[in-house]
């Protein structure tokens, strides 16, 4: 009975990051669109796209990895980089991977 638990717990468990990698190729493609749509004009300050969809692909690549591990546990060696707003004098670059050990 209690494996049967966890088999189903396991089974909801993977659902639901399913969902969660569904809902995070919708929010990519949103993204997408309104880095599309943004204006064009040089704002001092303004929405860092390229940076939200490389922590995006990271979080998205993180939930795949656990569905399918490729290794015991999952790792997370770098930190998501955030501060999606950035000055007009700052590159748009998104955060580096770290070397793999």
């Amino acid at each position: 009975p209690a494996i049967a638990a966890d088999a189903s717990d396991n089974a909801a468990e993977r659902e639901m990051l399913a969902a969660v990698t569904h809902q995070l190729d919708l929010l990519d493609r949103l993204a997408e669109r309104a880095a599309a749509t943004a204006p064009q004009e040089r704002a001092r300050y303004h929405f860092d796209y390229v940076r939200l969809r490389a922590d995006l692909e990271r979080v998205r690549t993180g939930v795949r990895d656990y569905l399918v591990p490729q290794r015991a546990q999952p790792r997370d060696p770098v930190p998501l980089a955030g501060g999606y707003t950035r000055s007009n004098a700052a590159p748009a670059t998104p955060a580096k991977e770290a070397p793999s050990p």
